[in-house]
């Protein structure tokens, strides 16, 4: 997408810089707060994956079975994302947002009954869901829920305008992803602090930004959509 293509609002409503913003904020906050609680990530399954084979290649099988759950509901979470786009359409996005609401909502309730099953599930159901329903950014793709790919464009734009020749717009483009950087950071300090000192209700907080991001899509004009 071009700059002019943006200024002008041509850009999907899911796309635009509030909304990431607001994703990469609760995709920190869970993060943190299922690493703390049941000592897997809910987003990067690479960190899990490579937990899984450490332990078991040590024949700590109890342990590399621990990280197996999420991986798997990391994938029936892509699944679900999958479908809802081929039978949504334009509102896929809205509805996984309410879907991941009402996942993490569960999981709150559920916490102190079935702390295992809920968060390990729950919460990487809705991470996978979030990853790959939300990938661009002004037309860009970008990660809410990790901030590899993120730096990776930033230190690139960077450099292109540094070394010169950089098309217009590649300085805003890596002011976005280093925000993106910056606001997942927050999130997974916001989640590991809240999730110490009142775990019973710490994921109320990214219930609020799913919230907020639900209403801003359904308020926003559909003539802003390509």
């Amino acid at each position: 997408m071009s700059t002019l293509d943006v200024a002008a609002g041509a850009i999907r409503r899911d796309e635009t810089v509030e909304i990431v913003m607001l994703l990469a904020f609760a995709g920190g906050y869970i993060d943190a707060y299922t690493w703390i609680i049941h000592g897997v990530m809910a987003n990067a399954q690479t960190a899990n994956v490579v937990l899984l084979w450490v332990y078991a290649m040590a024949g700590d099988w109890m342990q590399a079975v621990h990280f197996a759950p999420p991986i798997l509901a990391f994938t029936v979470g892509i699944v679900i994302a999958a479908w809802l786009r081929r039978v949504a359409g334009d509102r896929a996005g809205a509805l996984s947002i309410l879907v991941e609401i009402v996942f993490l909502i569960t999981v709150g309730v559920l916490h102190n009954r079935l702390p295992d099953l809920a968060g390990t599930l729950g919460i990487s159901l809705v991470a996978a869901m979030q990853a790959a329903m939300f990938v661009k950014v002004e037309g860009s793709v970008c990660s809410t829920v990790m901030i590899t790919g993120n730096l990776r464009q930033s230190v690139e734009t960077i450099f292109a305008v540094v070394y010169g020749g950089a098309p217009p717009g590649t300085l805003r483009k890596s002011g976005i992803f280093f925000a993106l950087c910056a606001v997942f950071g927050c999130g997974a300090a916001a989640g590991a602090f809240a999730t110490k000192a009142f775990p019973d209700l710490a994921l109320g907080i990214p219930v609020v930004a799913l919230l907020i991001v639900l209403l801003r899509c359904e308020a926003t004009p559909r003539g802003a959509i390509r």
